[in-house]
């Protein structure tokens, strides 16, 4: 049995292991993406100066709504607690992007934009620079991708049960990197040990990972924490019939609108100043169209959030949705995600992932290394 697994080990390492390599070590460089890029861009995500008290948030839109291009909107506003970050302002298209205001002086500093380097990391993480042409193309490096990282699990999990220690001093050289006797040895200990120190790291990202790629696994994967097919398709036709709801009452307010016109900014800074007196630990507050969103600095799920309903016309709470009240399957998307990229546990998660990722990418190589070692010896006998 021993020796299949050997096998297994082996012949799935030699032709997958660069592309092993690839994905963990762009993972690894993605993992401070948002603290290099805000060091890089400093101007834009902060501001100059704080004062004493920010501008009224509708004040803020009506300064940056002039300085959009034509048929692009405002969608929304992210307050940070920090005074020295600034407000970002979502916007209608392109899709996801945003602009960011000082909040002091109205001064629009810029656009926010993935740097080079990280897209071109993204990129060779998600798909290997592969692009998606038409509808009916294969998208291979999405395919490769996925295949990798499901046969890393298995490799994962064949090389514990090889190097699995059989007595007390084995259990102590399993985790022991020697740095005095060799580069031999110490390859030897950086497969060995290294792979050890990350398998857990490495196996939770692989498992998470797996989600994005195959819908048969993203199904299965939820079905094991209880987020059953049926719930799913239920938590579908709820959304439609929210959003069907929400075109509704969209028709409604614009009836209102015409008889009564008013700016739809008018009452977010209300809304605004309520929700953080009502959490006074929050982490950000998103304010948009009759809904406003609210994250907090705690270890777990980093895209657990409480949400309130307001009237537009009146600015009037409407509803209060908690965390803890969501949808199984909404909290067990943002744990995936949470455990994927390793913030789950703040700051020391984020660094043991980081390093797993770099200790991932040098595997395969250090794999690559006792192999050809191994059949020089051979050769030579």
């Amino acid at each position: 049995m021993k020796k299949l697994f050997h096998q297994l080990h082996l012949w799935l390492s030699i032709p997958l292991g660069i592309v092993i390599t690839i994905i963990c070590f762009s993972g690894a460089m993605l993992v401070f993406e948002k603290e290099i890029t805000e060091c890089v861009q400093h101007d834009i995500y902060f501001v100059k100066e704080v004062k004493n008290t920010p501008l009224p948030i509708d004040s803020l839109m009506c300064k940056v709504t002039p300085t959009l291009n034509e048929g692009v909107s405002i969608t929304g506003v992210t307050v940070s607690s920090d005074p020295e970050r600034c407000y970002k302002v979502n916007l209608s298209k392109p899709r996801r992007t945003a602009i960011y205001v000082d909040q002091y002086t109205g001064e629009v500093k810029g656009s926010s934009s993935r740097l080079p380097f990280f897209n071109t990391m993204f990129r060779l993480h998600r798909w290997l620079l592969d692009s998606k042409d038409g509808d009916n193309d294969i998208f291979w490096g999405k395919k490769i991708v996925g295949i990798s990282t499901l046969l890393f699990v298995v490799i994962l999990i064949t090389g514990v049960i090889l190097w699995w220690p059989k007595s007390k001093k084995a259990w102590k050289n399993l985790f022991t990197i020697h740095l005095r006797e060799g580069w031999k040895r110490f390859l030897y200990d950086l497969h060995v040990v290294g792979g050890v120190y990350a398998i857990v790291f490495l196996l939770a990202m692989a498992l998470t990972g797996l989600t994005w790629s195959y819908p048969w696994y993203r199904n299965a994967f939820y079905s094991l924490f209880g987020v059953e097919q049926s719930v799913q398709k239920a938590d579908t036709e709820g959304k439609k019939e929210t959003n069907r709801e929400g075109k509704a009452n969209k028709n409604h307010t614009d009836v209102r609108k015409i008889a009564e016109p008013q700016s739809p900014y008018l009452h977010w800074q209300d809304v605004y100043e309520f929700v953080a007196q009502e959490n006074s630990d929050y982490k950000q507050i998103t304010i948009s169209n009759g809904s406003a969103n609210v994250s907090f600095n705690r270890i777990g799920n980093q895209r657990a959030s409480d949400n309130y309903k307001f009237d537009n016309q009146t600015g009037h709470i409407t509803q209060h949705t908690y965390y803890s009240d969501s949808s199984q399957r909404s909290k067990l998307r943002g744990w995936i995600y949470s455990v994927h990229v390793g913030n789950w546990g703040g700051m020391v998660t984020r660094i043991l992932a980081f390093m797993a990722a770099l200790l991932g990418a040098t595997l395969p190589l250090t794999g690559y290394y006792l192999w050809i070692k191994r059949l020089y010896k051979k050769n030579r006998k």
